[in-house]
Order: structure tokens, then sequence, then C-alpha cells
């Protein structure tokens, strides 16, 4: 396990990727906990990007449930098809959102969030949750995010 995270911000967004996912894959390797495995992976990205929420939204009974996060508090349920995170969870598939206030339906959990990138967590066919990124910056994501965090969702669901 590795204990302290070396955090490169003065590179590109691709190269903090490619410094960051395999100190993630050691932070991850021989840990089976899967709570503990999303509360390091949240604050390993945190550490990393600096960015305003980072966190995950587990599917239970039919909404999504508030999990393991780093920032400020949070929505604690959310239903399938409302925001941005329950439109990730119903359509199976990664939003960006440039601009939060542009997205139809999206809710509010924090004013200064300004963008967003969710990403489902699939097994199996089915979506078991979704990971939430929020910057206070707008259009602060794109598909280099994309392309990235779906590697770090890859990494967290084969442990």
């Amino acid at each position: 396990m590795a204990e302290d995270l070396v955090i490169t911000r003065d590179t590109s967004k691709e190269e903090q990727y490619q410094s960051i996912i395999p100190q993630i894959e050691a932070l991850l390797y021989g840990e089976t906990d899967f709570i503990a495995n999303l509360a390091n992976v949240a604050a390993a990205l945190k550490e990393q990007f600096g960015w305003f929420w980072v966190g995950f939204y587990l599917v239970k009974h039919d909404e999504l449930v508030l999990g393991p996060f780093q920032g400020p508090v949070a929505c604690t349920r959310i239903k399938k098809g409302k925001g941005v995170c329950g439109s990730s969870w119903a359509e199976a598939k990664t939003i960006i959102v440039p601009d939060v206030e542009e997205f139809p339906g999206h809710i509010a959990c924090a004013s200064a969030s300004k963008s967003e990138i969710v990403l489902p967590l699939i097994v199996n066919n089915e979506v078991i949750g979704v990971l939430d990124v929020d910057s206070e910056v707008l259009n602060r994501f794109n598909e280099t995010d994309q392309l990235y965090l779906e590697q770090v969702i890859g990494i967290l669901l084969n442990r």
C-alpha cells in the first residue's frame, strides 16, 4: 500500500493522470474492501487535482446514496434520471457538463460548483454507482478526464 502520494501539478493534465494512476493502483493493491478503496480513490484524485468535490454515489434501493467523498457536504440521495448523477446512472454513460447552470434539472448541492463530470460504475452490465467530480471552474472537464477516470474506475472495479 502506498502511504504518500507524489503530487505533480506543474505538468499537463494527461501527465498528472499518468502519474497518479499507478499510485492509485498501488494504493488499492491487496485491499479488498470496496468502501475503503472508494475512499482512497476519492482522496487521491482530490489531492492530485484539487477539484472542488470528488466522490461516489452508490445504488441502493432504487436511488443513489452518498458514499465516500472529499469536499464539502453533499446531497445524500439522488433519484434515477435526476440531475447529472441520476442521468449518468439512467443512461449508463459518462456525462461531461461544462456549465452546470446549462444542464436541465441540475441538482445544486453546492452553489460553488460550476462544471461536472459523472462516470457510471458498471458491473455485469448494471450500474452500481457513479463517480462524481465537480469543479468551481467552468469547462474544467473534457475527454482526457473521461479517458483517464474510466481507467481509474476499471482499476477500482477489478479489485
